[in-house]
């Protein structure tokens, strides 16, 4: 069962995500029926911890192995989305494909689990101001590059 709640006008989310750079480049997931990036991952399951989460979100989503390397952040983030107002408790690992020949991957990857309307992609670091990559203050980790840090963004108030 996900850490995703309902609670009064919020809905409350537990996620933890990967950061994996390789030359340059760092793996982002988009959503093609919106116009907005993720770092990769997903909802923390009841009784998971966020490092066992990540591993199993890239696994289910990839069909790819990975290793952490390291925390890099919490973020905590107060947004609205199609209406709803979330409350959401992100942890942010830092990894890398435990494949040698995965981490060659430049290419844009498809999710293997049948949500054709995920694709993975590798963005050139420099010009990640150009995506519009959420939460923001993920940008500001990724180039800050000083792990680990904690971020508060509140969109609601």
């Amino acid at each position: 069962m996900d850490l995703s709640f309902d609670i009064d006008d919020y809905k409350l989310n537990i996620r933890s995500a990967v950061i994996i750079i390789h030359n340059n480049k760092i793996l982002l997931h988009r959503d093609i029926r919106r116009k907005q990036y993720n770092l990769p991952g997903g909802r923390v399951e009841i009784g998971e911890d966020s490092k066992t989460t990540v591993i199993r979100e890239i696994k289910e989503e990839l069909g790819k192995d990975i290793i952490l390397n390291g925390y890099a952040a919490t973020i905590e983030n107060f947004f609205i989305m199609d209406n709803r107002m979330y409350h959401e408790i992100m942890f942010i690992h830092l990894g890398e494909f435990k494949n040698e020949i995965d981490k060659q991957i430049e290419n844009t990857l498809k999710n293997v689990e049948g949500k054709d309307y995920l694709i993975y992609e590798w963005i050139d670091i420099s010009k990640i101001d150009e995506y519009n990559l959420l939460p923001i203050v993920a940008k500001e980790i990724i180039k800050e590059n000083k792990y680990p840090t904690y971020k508060l963004l509140n969109e609601i108030n």
